[in-house]
């Protein structure tokens, strides 16, 4: 199977989504095509699978990163999110860029949703640990980020990035999601002299 998912990306990558068929895939895996079906119905079932797969991987590494920030700073909860992000993301810039036509035409938007619920449970989880300050709607805010990440890459990804920006985009996303983090929370100090009121 996994060799029929590296086919798929090769595929996909190499000769765009039109142009990525079972029998196409089949040969670049070295099998044939009905050793394809036996696992998938279809190319689109095969195609939802690769992505299935992607979106995974990157709830995997951002669900890591904010477990193991729990109970930290908040900056350093933005600098860590961020750099596992990205890493998830562009590890195969031309697979996430691929990926994406996938996602706009084979079911891709339920799973999108359901990979982005889980990173914003985990990220508004990390959020409410902080260390330093009390984040007031830590669901809200940790969606706000997410996206915000997601339409970063996306942009970079589709070239609508300048060279200058996408060379130091991990610093500015930190700095921009420390920024966001710090401006939707209070320090926790006074956050307890309030619940005390």
């Amino acid at each position: 199977m996994e060799a029929l998912h590296a086919a798929t990306i090769q595929v996909l990558t190499q000769q765009g989504l039109a142009r990525c068929t079972t029998t196409r895939i089949a040969a670049r895996a070295g099998a044939s095509v009905g050793s394809l079906y036996q696992y998938y119905p279809n190319r689109d079932a095969l195609l939802a699978a690769v992505l299935a797969r992607k979106l995974s991987g990157v709830s995997a590494a951002v669900d890591q990163a904010c477990r193991a920030q729990q109970g930290q700073p908040i900056a350093q909860m933005a600098v860590a999110l961020t750099r596992a992000f990205l890493a998830a993301k562009l590890h195969n810039p031309d697979e996430s860029k691929a990926l994406y036509a996938v996602a706009a035409q084979r079911g891709g938007a339920a799973l999108i949703a359901q990979a982005q619920a889980s990173m914003v449970v985990s990220i508004a989880t990390m959020l409410a640990s902080a260390a330093d300050v009390h984040v007031a709607n830590p669901a809200v805010t940790a969606e706000v980020a997410l996206n915000t990440l997601v339409g970063s890459v996306r942009a970079l990804l589709e070239g609508l990035m300048s060279p200058e920006v996408a060379a130091t985009l991990e610093t500015q996303l930190g700095a921009l999601l420390t920024a966001y983090f710090q401006t939707h929370a209070v320090a926790r100090a006074a956050a307890s002299a309030l619940a005390r009121e």
